[in-house]
């Protein structure tokens, strides 16, 4: 399991200080972002040097209760899955303890010269090994 923390910002809110769910996927992106550096292959290197990409190929969120404005959000990530191409996480995100989303998300390595899926590069798919969980674990 990999675990990141984000605050909630004025500027991820409306004004009612709830957080804007949109406000939510980007900061799920970081959290994936603060992922692939951990594990050794920062999306600056990525994108910049191999030209490979992961966006997102499919995104199921669950949300159980707001988060408010100045909230510190732990983003959890397992790895339950690795494809040739894809691999699939499951995400909660918490605030002082409890769950105020869930999320489950495929991710595909792309070429970003062709724009079409990749094969995981030998070096990125041996660390991502390292991080697989099951669902039941």
């Amino acid at each position: 399991m990999f675990t990141t923390t984000r605050r909630l910002s004025f500027g991820d809110c409306d004004p009612s200080g709830i957080a804007y769910f949109p406000t939510y996927l980007n900061l799920l992106v970081g959290a994936v972002e603060d992922f692939f550096e951990s594990i050794g292959s920062p999306w600056t290197t990525m994108i910049g040097e191999r030209r490979i990409g992961t966006p997102t190929l499919k995104l199921d969120l669950t949300f159980l209760k707001p988060g408010l404005h100045g909230d510190r959000l732990d983003f959890t990530m397992r790895l339950i899955r690795i494809g040739n191409s894809s691999m699939d996480l499951e995400h909660e995100v918490l605030s002082k303890g409890e769950v105020l989303w869930k999320a489950s998300h495929r991710l595909v390595a792309t070429s970003l010269e062709t724009h079409k899926a990749c094969p995981w590069p030998d070096d990125i798919r041996a660390a991502l090994m390292t991080h697989l969980e099951t669902k039941n674990a």
